[in-house]
């Protein structure tokens, strides 16, 4: 489904969202608020780049980073359930992953991205650009949100 269109979706059923994002550093709330009208359900988008971000704002465990990674199914988790309490929306979002070009591993290549929409995590595993990755993220996203719609 077009962005656009799932947007103009969430609006007119006065659905809220909130969104928690780390390697895509704001672009899924950027792309909500693109679109006229938003406003009226867009209610929070955090950043939570680094791990402390995480933990002060979301309330993302430190077992939780130290034992499983800040590129995690239970990070993003975390971050999901920290968001929901400071938003009370009725779709919150979660995203973290490494978009590259640096940072990757055996156990975590560039281009895996979990993302949680309300408790239920997704595990992708993307390739081309930084760029790419996280608009795929996004787009891979919103798709989600429609299907719930």
């Amino acid at each position: 489904m077009d962005k656009q269109k799932i947007i103009e979706l969430l609006i007119k059923n006065s659905v809220t969202i909130a969104t928690a994002e780390s390697c895509t550093g704001g672009l899924l709330a950027k792309t909500i608020t693109d679109s006229p009208g938003s406003s009226s359900i867009f209610k929070i988008g955090v950043v939570t780049y680094s791990n402390e971000s995480k933990k002060k704002l979301l309330n993302v465990k430190s077992e939780t980073l130290e034992k499983f990674g800040a590129v995690s199914q239970e990070t993003a988790l975390e971050m999901c359930k920290g968001l929901k309490g400071i938003s009370n929306c009725d779709i919150c979002v979660s995203i973290t992953g490494i978009a590259g070009p640096g940072g990757g591993s055996k156990e975590k290549p560039i281009g895996l991205v979990y993302v949680c929409i309300n408790n239920e995590i997704y595990r992708l595993k993307l390739s081309g650009t930084r760029a790419q990755i996280r608009e795929q993220t996004v787009e891979f996203t919103l798709n989600k949100i429609g299907e719930k719609l």
